[in-house]
This record gives C-alpha cells, sequence and structure tokens, in this order.
C-alpha cells in the first residue's frame, strides 16, 4: 500500500466533495526578526502532508513517512497538526502501515485502512440515537 491509492481506494478525490489536500499550511512561519530590505525573517512553515476535506470540512490530517521509517515515527507531528488545525481524526503512515488516532476520545491504534469520506464524515458528526433525541421535548 501506498498512501495517495489508498486514499483513492477509500475514494479521496473521487467522491464528490471529498478532497486532498497535499502540502496544506499550517503557519506561515514565525517572525525572528527583519531582512535588509525590510521583509520579515521567519522561520520555517509548517506543513501537514495531507488534509482531507468532504464538504468543506477539514476531517483528518496524515503525517506521512519515508518506508523505511516506522510508521508510528510521525505520531507526534500529527497530533500537533491536528491540534493547530482543530481537526478530531489524525493518522501517521509510512505508506505500509497506518497509525490513526481520535483526539477527541484520546483513543489511538493501528487501522487496516483509511476511512471513506463518508465514515469519516459520520465519524466526525455521529447521527442523533434513538436514545438521544435530538431536540428537547416541549413543555
Amino acid at each position: 500500500m501506498t498512501i495517495n491509492p489508498a486514499l483513492r481506494e477509500a475514494g479521496w478525490g473521487e467522491i464528490e466533495g471529498s478532497r486532498i489536500r497535499l502540502e496544506f499550511p499550517i503557519t506561515k512561519g514565525r517572525i525572528v526578526g527583519r531582512l535588509p530590505n525590510g521583509e520579515n525573517r521567519r522561520t520555517s512553515v509548517i506543513k501537514a502532508d495531507y488534509v482531507l476535506e468532504y464538504k468543506n470540512r477539514r476531517l483528518a490530517v496524515i503525517e506521512a513517512k519515508a518506508r523505511d521509517v516506522y510508521y508510528t515515527q510521525g505520531v507526534s507531528q500529527a497530533k500537533d497538526y491536528a491540534e493547530r488545525l482543530n481537526i478530531r481524526y489524525t493518522y501517521s503512515t509510512n505508506g505500509l502501515q497506518i497509525y490513526g488516532m481520535d483526539m477527541e476520545e484520546g483513543t489511538e491504534g493501528d487501522v487496516d485502512r483509511f476511512p471513506t469520506s463518508d465514515e469519516l464524515w459520520e465519524m466526525t458528526y455521529p447521527s442523533p440515537n434513538s436514545w438521544k433525541p435530538s431536540k428537547r421535548p416541549s413543555k
């Protein structure tokens, strides 16, 4: 498995409304001084390797590592990017294995594939349950 084919297999970029954003900018870099021409000198820009969007909402961030690097090597970065972007689901992968994290629930572990856009939407915005009414009863 490599990342782009695995995402396409899950329908990302294929299903209407789903989008894969590569090298997604998170910060412009911190200003650390001025250059002689008067422009600001900045630290490095922070970019997420992948951001998955569906229905114009950012639903997941993916930190990609080289195939010869252990797949959980990007966990810390993935969590940092998810927090910065206020995204609930994040993944770290080397293209061979995938490690998934739910930032809200605090759960994490190996996953066998990336979720589809509809699955990730439902995970992020679950439907009301039968035991939990969507509206308050009227008095």
